[in-house]
């Protein structure tokens, strides 16, 4: 196929791109992790700049409080209930006619990452849980492809480009100005936090302007590294508070060198593999699905998720446990978590949709 390269003529003058880096990025393929408010920003940034194929994953539906910030949705999406993935592919299509867009309504996991991970030249994370970053980030680096992390809730967000060591080498290992790869997410954090420690959108809300500036961050990071300007790639963790007026670079260059991360050092694919992350068996005849903690996980914080909750609905909690009644949509659950992280979610038999309200409201 031909492109008209002049709908990118503004981009195309900037250094580093060029028709030379234009056509780079027209041959590219840039997979997207989740179509909520990060991955829906970056995937309409990515379209306008000219990504050639972007495929879009995400297992949900838009609703009405999405469309604070999820930026490719409209109210007849919500009326529709259409999936965040086909929504999106759709107003995408006609940003750019040029752009192929794949659509896949799916909860990502290790057992079909591999069919839409393989192949495509850059992962940029949209997602709302740290396990499936984890599962992210040990295909990037067991496969060497860049992965884009990033995360936003409340006033705050985070950013970090992976630029995988690997035992082959890659282009941004073995170029002439050197080797420009990174530390890994694991490197960076090596565990995921006890569940119940980390906010997130649904109990604590999020700032629109805060994902705006993560997303356009990935987005600017994909854009140098689908045109191969490695050198400019940053190698800070990006970490901004807008409430704060807050915004750093924290200078993470050294974690490899000086640690001993399991994936990227010791090519250690715990999550990949099986070996970590939680186990989601749906219970027979109970419409509940029951989630198993990841390995490391000894103590949840009951208290925390407790207080967090009690907005949303009624919770009873004691030494042993805690269960909270919620409406998520139009639908109630019932969370049991139990003080070892043991999860079950009453109202569904879906393990993604579990996982999804997991995510959402325990916060792991």
């Amino acid at each position: 196929m031909e492109h008209d390269l002049a709908r990118y003529h503004r981009q195309m003058l900037l250094p580093g791109f060029g028709e030379a880096g234009q056509r780079r990025l027209l041959a590219s393929t840039v997979l997207i992790l989740g179509c909520g408010a990060l991955g829906s920003i970056a995937a309409d940034m990515l379209v306008r700049a000219g990504v050639g194929h972007i495929v879009l994953i995400d297992r949900d539906f838009p609703e009405i409080h999405n469309l604070q910030r999820q930026v490719l949705f409209d109210e007849a999406d919500v009326e529709a209930a259409t999936p965040k993935a086909v929504a999106a592919q759709k107003k995408l299509a006609r940003i750019n006619s040029q752009v192929r867009i794949t659509a896949v309504v799916e909860d990502v996991n290790r057992t079909n990452i591999a069919a839409y991970a393989r192949g495509v030249d850059l992962i940029l994370d949209g997602l709302d849980n740290f396990e499936t970053r984890y599962l992210a980030n040990d295909f990037a680096v067991k496969y060497g492809l860049p992965y884009l992390y990033g995360a936003a809730v409340g006033m705050t967000g985070m950013a970090f480009p992976v630029l995988p060591h690997t035992q082959g080498g890659r282009d941004w290992e073995t170029g002439p100005a050197g080797n420009f790869a990174t530390p890994c997410l694991r490197c960076l954090f090596e565990e995921a936090p006890p569940p119940g420690t980390l906010p997130t959108c649904d109990t604590v809300g999020v700032l629109s302007s805060a994902v705006a500036l993560v997303a356009n961050f990935q987005v600017a990071e994909a854009l140098k590294i689908l045109t191969g300007n490695f050198a400019h790639v940053s190698r800070t963790l990006l970490n901004l508070d807008l409430w704060a007026n807050d915004i750093q670079q924290l200078d993470v260059s050294n974690v490899y060198d000086e640690g001993d991360c399991p994936c990227c050092r010791h090519h250690r694919f715990d999550y990949l593999d099986g070996d970590a992350g939680s186990n989601a068996t749906v219970l027979c005849g109970r419409d509940s699905v029951q989630l198993q903690p990841g390995p490391g996980v000894e103590q949840a914080d009951l208290a925390a998720v407790a207080r967090r909750l009690s907005s949303h609905g009624p919770v009873h909690s004691n030494d042993y446990l805690l269960r909270a009644q919620l409406v998520d949509g139009e639908k109630a659950y019932e969370i049991t978590l139990f003080a070892n992280g043991r999860t079950m979610v009453k109202g569904t038999a879906d393990t993604g949709v579990a996982r999804g309200i997991y995510a959402k409201y325990v916060g792991v």
